[in-house]
């Protein structure tokens, strides 16, 4: 199955921390990484604190949807990712967005992602590694992405992990 990953960061070293995430997410069991966008700094949506630093990886994977989503969680665990209020700073955050051309509504999981299409820190990303997607239920990436159009987002120029 193809699934796309949004990661962000602001706290501690993001670029560093977006890095070692997509290392790991590389070794997931049953999972490889078919591609990760640029990384991307905007300031935040709904939220406080720094600025964060996104991206979008897609990767293929034979895990079930729960079953990624708890691995995803597992690693924000190991980047000391706390949870004291809603919308609150972050080491990291990794976000399951789509899972293939599926609609999932589970207590712990909705996907699509419920705010992606809202959101240009994941739209813009999105749209450089994957330009035909469509979301369901929103419609195609690039059609969404003028009403993202005002919130500011700068690509990073920064050096992606190479993967083998």
């Amino acid at each position: 199955m193809l699934a796309w990953v949004g990661l962000g960061a602001n706290l501690g070293d993001p670029l560093r921390t977006l890095r070692s995430a997509l290392r790991s997410i590389a070794q997931a069991p049953a999972t490889s990484l078919q591609g990760c966008s640029s990384f991307y700094r905007s300031a935040p949506v709904d939220a406080d604190g720094p600025d964060f630093f996104n991206a979008v990886a897609v990767i293929r994977t034979s895990m079930q949807p729960l079953e990624c989503l708890h691995f995803l969680q597992g690693l924000e665990a190991v980047h000391h990712r706390e949870r004291p209020y809603p919308n609150a700073p972050r080491t990291l955050d990794l976000d399951l967005l789509l899972w293939g051309e599926h609609t999932l509504s589970l207590p712990e999981l909705q996907v699509p992602h419920p705010r992606m299409h809202q959101r240009a820190f994941v739209l813009i990303p999105l749209a450089e590694i994957s330009p035909t997607l469509c979301i369901p239920g929103q419609g195609a990436v690039r059609e969404l992405l003028p009403a993202v159009a005002g919130q500011t987002i700068c690509r990073v120029p920064a050096e992606l992990p190479r993967f083998q």
